[in-house]
């Protein structure tokens, strides 16, 4: 089964260890001119998350960076993403990868690992000299502040105030930005607060706040707070025109036993305004067929079949094509497009970045084939990811997302939709800072940004977090790893919010050998599943393990010793309305067959956004 992921931190990189130390390159930066730093981003008692982070505080370019530190013994690094790491005894060295070296004057890179034991790194040095330039190296950065609370909201202005963050060393000041930008620094650390003005009219704002320490190390940015400024007329919900999409997958009619007819049944099909037909493969720098039997082969029964009739032998298209092709007659208002790559096909896209042109041909020659060129509006490209790591890594450089997107469009015309699945991974240096999508954005029409498989059992131990969380929360595994950190950093760089999908997830993440009701609990592995441990369809949990509680936005359960997070038509309706005030296009979700059979979700999607 082929399921769409976002990459897991534990699954990045597996550790290779060397016998050797590896020699150091010459440095590239004195030690003056640039820092690093150590946090860890969680801790499960016999392991632990591991995050570095490299600035450039010169004037400038930095080629390359080397970390070297020491761990006391029974410490170790067991998987690490974004670098390569390499040990010698207790002596760890990480280095660049090939797409994350180059560091202009201000710019930060991080990477992170997971570790064995319960020690902390000392005798750090960034290329040969000093990690902070200071006298205690490998000073850590400060926490997070508290999510901002806004108050006083008027035409022009909001007071916002926020719980302090904390440090080692103390805390020097904080930085407010509005979407992504600074625009004041406060120097009050005790009970912290700003009042900004000159705003516009009801207009939308997103606001996150990050703390600055005595060593000048800024740390991770708070969660999100949406304002709404009064006057200017009503808050502008997408209303008619939002999207509310759905992916079916062509290989939900064998175990699922999930055909499109279920969209009839079930009522989703009136309910929704755009489909996402998932995968085509993308192989040999080109699109191509997924599942030819699945697509266009399959032969359906009169009970199985959209129209109540069934397929003959000799007609021109049968499978899931000539099936989507009855329900666009039944639903004229559905669009369908065609997704190509996903997670286990996503490694076809470097080759295919090489030539975009080429590209953008055969995925056109293959959408419009004379036998299904009706069945499809336009062309969804998931690629996890450009310019970083999923399955496999890409390092097409910044801009070959960009190229390819406007290869696309150039091909399919101003009457197709074209479309792409999006990292929501907005933390500082992570997947949205590797690739200029609000270039490509201009060739677009929306963006479905995977707000969901934040946090899930891949991380065995724990610790236990919802992983579709709508804001950031007292305990968040990963600093920046939300719903709202990702929209806030897409609009920071341009992307128009209404090219901005949120994303819903109608399954859960679970763990076993939890004894914790709470978030932040240990673990011992993942939760049975009825297809892959670790993962259960909604359906399945709205029964087997209700919810007890929800945080940040979303539903969490504890049943026995499982511990489950998940989407329920409630935390849908909380998310839906923020949707709104965040003025995003709509919404989308993974996937038709983890609902109900009288689709409760879609439901929940619809009025939510109506």
């Amino acid at each position: 089964m082929r399921f769409r992921h976002r990459a897991a931190a534990g699954f990045a990189t597996l550790l290779l260890p060397l016998a050797g130390l590896v020699g150091l390159a010459a440095p590239a930066q004195a030690a003056d001119s640039a820092t690093a730093t150590y946090a860890k981003a969680s801790d499960w008692g016999t392991g632990f998350e591991g995050k570095w982070t490299v600035k450039n505080t010169g004037t400038t370019s930095i080629s390359s960076w080397t970390i070297e530190w020491d761990f006391p013994s029974g410490t170790s690094v067991t998987s690490a993403w974004d670098a390569d790491v390499t040990s010698s005894g207790t002596h760890w060295t990480a280095k660049n990868k090939s797409y994350n070296g180059t560091l202009a004057p201000g710019a930060s890179v991080s990477f992170g690992f997971n570790g064995a034991g319960t020690g902390s790194p000392s005798n750090c040095k960034l290329n040969g000299g000093s990690c902070d330039g200071g006298t205690v190296p490998g000073d850590n950065p400060p926490s997070a502040p508290g999510t901002p609370t806004a108050s006083g909201i008027t035409n022009t202005s909001v007071n916002l105030s926020w719980s302090a963050a904390t440090d080692d060393k103390g805390i020097k000041n904080y930085d407010v930005l509005r979407d992504g930008t600074k625009v004041a620094t406060v120097t009050a650390t005790s009970s912290p607060s700003y009042t900004d003005s000159g705003l516009t009219a009801g207009t939308d704002y997103s606001y996150t706040v990050q703390a600055r320490d005595t060593a000048d190390q800024t740390g991770p940015a708070s969660g999100a707070v949406a304002v709404h400024t009064t006057g200017g007329g009503t808050t502008p919900p997408p209303t008619g025109n939002a999207v509310k999409l759905g992916y079916f997958t062509e290989w939900g009619i064998y175990g699922r036993n999930y055909n499109v007819k279920n969209l009839v049944t079930s009522g989703s099909a009136a309910k929704i305004t755009h489909i996402n037909y998932a995968f085509g493969n993308v192989t040999n720098g080109q699109c191509a067929i997924g599942d030819s039997y699945a697509d266009y082969d399959k032969a359906f029964t009169a009970d199985q079949s959209v129209s109540g009739v069934a397929d003959t032998w000799d007609q021109p298209l049968r499978g899931n094509f000539n099936q989507l092709r009855q329900l666009k007659a039944k639903y004229p208002n559905i669009k369908i497009l065609w997704s190509f790559g996903g997670w286990t096909w996503s490694g076809g896209f470097t080759q295919a970045a090489q030539n975009p042109a080429a590209f953008a041909q055969s995925c056109y020659n293959l959408v419009e084939d004379p036998r299904w060129a009706d069945v499809f509006d336009g062309i969804d490209i998931d690629w996890e990811y450009p310019n970083a790591c999923g399955l496999s890594c890409d390092a097409s450089g910044r801009d070959a997302f960009k190229n390819l997107m406007s290869a696309l469009r150039a091909k399919f015309g101003s009457t197709y939709l074209v479309t792409a699945a999006t990292t929501a991974d907005g933390s500082s240096g992570g997947k949205i800072d590797a690739t200029d999508y609000a270039g490509a954005s201009q060739y677009v029409d929306w963006y479905n940004v995977m707000t969901y498989d934040f946090f899930g059992a891949w991380a065995a131990q724990g610790p236990t977090a919802p992983h579709s969380p709508l804001t950031s929360y007292s305990g968040i595994p990963t600093a920046g790893f939300t719903t709202a950190d990702a929209m806030a950093k897409y609009k920071a760089q341009g992307v128009p919010a209404k090219k901005l999908l949120i994303g819903i997830g109608f399954y859960g993440r679970g763990w076993t050998g939890v004894t914790q009701d709470a978030p932040g609990g240990t673990a011992t592995g993942a939760a049975p599943g009825t297809y892959e441990a670790g993962i259960e369809d909604y359906k399945v949990l709205k029964t087997s393990c209700p919810a007890t509680g929800t945080v940040a936005g979303t539903a969490y359960a504890k049943c026995g010793s499982n511990w489950w997070s998940y989407d329920t038509p409630a935390t849908i309706g909380t998310k839906m309305s923020w949707a709104k005030t965040q003025g995003l296009g709509g919404a989308f979700f993974w996937e038709f067959s983890g609902d109900t059979s009288n689709g409760e979700l879609v439901s929940a999607i619809n009025s939510g956004l109506s």
